[in-house]
């Protein structure tokens, strides 16, 4: 049994007057990919962000690699974990090249420019993320899944154990969210990097993950594996809406449709 690279327990965070999550614990293991799943408005983005250091004023106990969080320096962290906010028409004046070379920041000091080493790491994020022939375009001309395969690709160049993000496929075609969810699962199995993403649609949680989260009203509604997450009575609790389960012959979980409100 793999260790655990991410312990938290009792986690709970107020924003703006407002109990976000309560009592949050979770335990994930080296080389897991976990997706947290739950209805609208249940924590899961303000998690995802405690975890990635966006929101701080959590209280609980949180340790990442055996260290607690809170004494890790911001280098420290990001040599850790990297984070993939939510696709959301992000642009910039660099190239893809020199976007995805921002990833190696906590790898160099002020006064040090890139060696070989921070080369071979942009080289193989962009070979990785499909994104070679791009390399001299600037992000500003990307598609927006090609954009989202960029931040993807500078978190890769990032070579952290952990890779966070919220919502990686929202707002892309088909094509781009299986090219985006192949390059996760890719990362997790022949890589060894830990994934936890927010996922809004649930058949890309189960097809990915190796364990799903579900969020609802700040608290852990539910963990288990993709198959048990296929129930349409759990669904139905954590969504407050019907859902149908459909075995098909091209995956090997059944499809999941929501069949109207409950």
């Amino acid at each position: 049994m793999p260790n655990s690279i991410i312990n938290i327990k009792d986690l709970s965070i107020s924003l703006s007057g407002n109990g976000i999550l309560k009592g949050i614990s979770l335990d994930i293991a080296e080389g897991e990919y976990v997706s947290i799943i739950g209805p609208n408005g249940a924590g899961k983005t303000t998690l995802i962000k405690c975890m990635a250091g966006i929101y701080s004023e959590w209280i609980g106990s949180f340790l990442i690699n055996g260290q607690p969080y809170a004494k890790l320096s911001s280098r420290e962290l990001a040599r850790l974990q990297s984070y993939v906010p939510q696709a959301e028409g992000r642009t910039n004046p660099l190239t893809v090249e020199e976007f995805v070379a921002t990833g190696r920041y906590p790898h160099l000091s002020a006064f040090t420019s890139m060696k070989q080493d921070d080369y071979h790491a942009v080289d193989q994020a962009l070979q990785t993320a499909g994104l070679l022939d791009f390399r001299k375009r600037k992000i500003a001309t990307l598609s927006g899944g090609e954009r989202q395969m960029a931040f993807i690709a500078a978190a890769l160049a990032q070579e952290t154990k952990i890779l966070l993000l919220d919502e990686p496929s929202t707002f892309l075609d088909y094509r781009h969210q299986a090219n985006v969810a192949a390059l996760l699962k890719s990362a997790c199995r022949e890589n060894g990097i830990t994934v936890v993403a927010v996922h809004h649609d649930i058949n890309t949680a189960t097809s990915c993950s190796d364990r799903i989260v579900a969020i609802k009203n700040g608290t852990v509604a539910f963990k288990g594996s993709p198959l048990e997450t296929s129930d349409a009575e759990l669904l139905n609790k954590i969504y407050d809406t019907k859902f149908e389960i459909t075995p098909t012959p091209h995956r090997p979980l059944p499809l999941v449709t929501p069949g109207g409100a409950s």
